[in-house]
């Protein structure tokens, strides 16, 4: 065959494997706040324009240089008062190299088409951003580390010796739980030999304290109860001590060894039941040990890599402890038999610690989440039960209401993410655009509530000041700390320059009024005289709107008309990935794959995800109400600027499962993703929570927040320019941000506060 005819087969078939794989395209339809009547402001905008048109022209000089089929792509821009409207498509003129590795990242390649569902939704414009998986993965395809985390500690395992099991884990199980335990055992076996009826069970703990103290590598066998329940049970089932050893993990010789040995007749014996050192020992002796364990059980699964610990205690008190103790029997790892009988592995743990377990899950939650999920309920006991503070402070239910709202977030990202990817699109969109931001405006809310109630303007900064923070910490902290954690491990990451910038553009908050404080002064000394080395503080801060007639009849007709078009635009972009660009999003499950539902193994279906939905709202309702009650304490710090309170622990708090998720997309090498997860709550914020807000209250932001949000977001296009990241462009993004919050620290309190 010819030169020529090879190369035009292996044209066409990149051809045809680039027609084959998913184009995933994203139009962002970002839109800008409503503008002030302010002259300094539309200034701002204007030279911000004018740097987007430099920025525009400098590369469209940079595509004329390059050859045609070398133009990565191609940029319209529809420039509005209002909306800025990028439409970003790929040219068909794009190196075949360099697009089928971009392509390859796009193709969805899952288990089944619920979790590619799931994934697609990942690029949809304003659709939540999820890691975690929505199905049961088979767990025959897991790798060894995730099957070893959810096996039980029964199996015996070889190892090169007693040096082996010396681990930091092993040694740190000794100083949190081994001795004390054992010295419990070593007590309750004294109180077993007190009863003299209780003797052979203080036999058994004095046994399991030396187990205890140290029980890696040596193993806790049952000795024939098996093969004695299959005969009573099926008297003349022709049972064997081979068949038993095959079907119930017996630890028999095998027949390769040789013929097994007969097993000789079990003396007779007392049922276990009708002996009474089995009530001695349930009354005195077997309490006292299932409190032991259980405290231990709660503390090692608490602690999360000391898992193991965790299983080996439910293991000691649901099984061995209830055994009669002439069946339990304490030996080596290696051991086989016993007096002829068979034996079978209770408990064999080698490792008390495993640096995996935080991929660990309990019916798809993160095991971090379902520890944090208790918190719940001990703010709602204390914040409602305790009304007079008699046990705990109102700083204390302030903390424990604010990260409680964590795992609580976690559940609602869950829900919404099994919901979208069991069902249509559409009902997708709904979900997503409904429970999206329910956790920030729950709080919001009910803080502007509360306020308005109390007359108390100081929670209306707070909502404005967490409402910039949350963009602040999307668009610099978010992609910031992906970088970082990613480049560590990815030395340069890559993702779409143009669709990365443009989509986190122009997110600005309106502003009007200027702030006047009526005295700023040093802090006086007892006798009413100046302290120069004293604080400096502002009294009676506000916003001087100078012409009410001018906001009554223009800047509030115009903030509720933004307020009204900004949804507007939110919904646009919906229909565009969801209607009329569907086809771009299509799913293609890799081949030998399941493509359907059949043998899919869902966590959570569709009415219980709207169930946990509802439940986890109505609980982030409680516990943001119990937030709002007691920050008032918190608010009154006087060393501490209230709008750093709105802009770190309020903004931030309900955000930490998107944190998580984002560097998990990183650590991936899948940037784009991580970016896209600070975007879609910034898309969020400025597009449905600021216009919701404005409709019952009018919101001024200060110039405060109006500066901070214009220099965040050119700080961030330029980063993004280069369609590069790495750990150092992530500095710089955290560096700014902590900067921010540095001018939000030592800021003057807002008026009222």
């Amino acid at each position: 065959m010819s030169l020529s005819s090879t190369r035009s087969l292996d044209s066409t078939s990149r051809r045809r494997k680039t027609a084959e794989q998913s184009q995933v395209h994203a139009v962002f339809v970002v839109t800008k706040g409503s503008k002030t009547i302010s002259s300094l402001v539309l200034q701002v905008l204007h030279v911000f324009l004018i740097l987007i048109q430099v920025t525009i022209m400098r590369r469209s000089m940079t595509d004329r240089r390059r050859p045609n089929n070398l133009m990565p792509h191609t940029l319209r821009l529809h420039i509005t008062p209002y909306v800025l409207q990028p439409l970003v498509s790929v040219s068909r003129h794009v190196c075949e190299d360099s697009w089928e590795e971009i392509q390859s990242k796009r193709t969805v390649r899952v288990e089944n088409e619920v979790e590619a569902n799931k994934l697609v939704n990942n690029y949809r414009f304003g659709f939540r951003k999820w890691k975690s998986h929505v199905t049961a993965r088979p767990f025959e395809d897991r790798s060894d580390v995730v099957k070893e985390l959810y096996s039980e500690l029964n199996v015996i395992k070889p190892h090169s010796g007693p040096g082996h099991l010396i681990t930091f884990g092993n040694l740190v199980y000794v100083l949190l739980f081994g001795w004390w335990v054992s010295l419990a055992y070593f007590l309750v076996g004294i109180l077993m030999f007190i009863t003299v009826i209780g003797l052979p069970y203080g036999k058994l703990c004095w046994k399991l304290c030396c187990y205890f103290l140290w029980p890696f590598g040596n193993t806790i066998h049952e000795i024939g109860t098996t093969l004695r329940r299959c005969c009573e049970e099926a008297p003349d089932c022709e049972c064997s001590v081979e068949t038993v050893a095959d079907s119930s993990s017996v630890l028999l010789p095998s027949a390769a060894e040789g013929p097994a040995p007969e097993v000789p007749e079990r003396p007779p014996r007392t049922p276990y039941w009708h002996r009474l050192s089995t009530y001695i020992w349930l009354l005195l002796g077997f309490p006292p040990l299932a409190v032991v364990h259980s405290l231990v059980c709660f503390v090692s699964w608490i602690l999360v890599f000391t898992i193991p610990v965790s299983k080996m205690s439910v293991q000691t008190v649901s099984v061995i402890l209830l055994l009669p103790p002439e069946d339990v029997l304490l030996s080596s790892s290696s051991h086989r038999e016993h007096q002829g009988y068979e034996i079978r592995a209770l408990l064999c743990c080698y490792h008390a610690a495993n640096w995996y377990y935080y991929k660990y899950t309990v019916d798809g939650i993160n095991v971090f989440a379902v520890n944090l999920l208790p918190l719940v309920i001990v703010a709602l006991v204390i914040g409602y039960v305790d009304k007079e503070n008699q046990f705990a402070s109102s700083d204390v239910k302030f903390a424990t209401a604010i990260s409680s709202i964590i795992p609580l977030s976690y559940y609602i990202g869950m829900g919404i993410a099994s919901i979208a990817a069991q069902s249509n699109f559409a009902v997708g969109a709904v979900v997503n655009a409904t429970f999206g931001s329910i956790t920030e405006l729950t709080f919001y809310i009910t803080a502007l509530l509360r306020g308005h109630k109390a007359a108390n303007p100081c929670l209306q900064e707070v909502v404005k000041a967490a409402l910039t923070g949350t963009l602040l910490g999307c668009i610099l902290f978010i992609p910031g700390i992906c970088m970082i954690i990613g480049g560590l491990k990815h030395s340069e990451q890559r993702f779409n320059s143009r669709s990365a910038g443009v989509s986190s553009a122009l997110l600005f908050i309106s502003a009007y009024g200027n702030l006047v404080c009526d005295a700023c002064t040093n802090a006086t000394g007892g006798n009413g005289s100046s302290n120069a080395s004293g604080p400096f503080v502002c009294h009676n801060c506000h916003y001087d709107l100078k012409n009410g007639t001018l906001f009554r009849d223009h800047i509030q007709p115009l903030v509720y008309t933004v307020s009204a078009l900004l949804p507007a635009a939110y919904i646009i972009g919906l229909i565009f990935t969801l209607k009329t660009h569907s086809h771009i999003y299509n799913i293609h499950v890799g081949e030998g794959q399941e493509t359907g539902h059949h043998g899919t193994v869902v966590h959570w279906s569709r009415w219980r995800s709207l169930l946990i939905l509802i439940v986890a709202t109505v609980l982030t309702s409680a516990c943001a109400d119990l937030a709002t009650e007691h920050i008032q304490p918190i608010l009154n710090q006087p060393n501490v600027s209230q709008y750093f309170i709105g802009v770190t622990v309020l903004a931030m708090v309900p955000e930490i499962p998107e944190i998580v998720n984002g560097i998990q997309f990183a650590l991936q090498n899948n940037i784009s993703l991580s970016l896209e997860v600070g975007r879609c709550i910034a898309v969020q914020v400025c597009m449905l929570q600021i216009p919701i807000l404005d409709v019952g209250f009018v919101l001024l932001f200060s110039d405060q927040h109006l500066w901070a949000s214009i220099f965040s977001v050119i700080l961030v296009n330029y980063i993004f320019m280069d369609g590069k990241s790495d750990y150092f462009q992530g500095t710089a993004l955290v560096v700014v941000y902590l900067i921010l919050l540095a001018l939000y620290y030592f800021a003057p309190s807002p008026s009222g506060c």
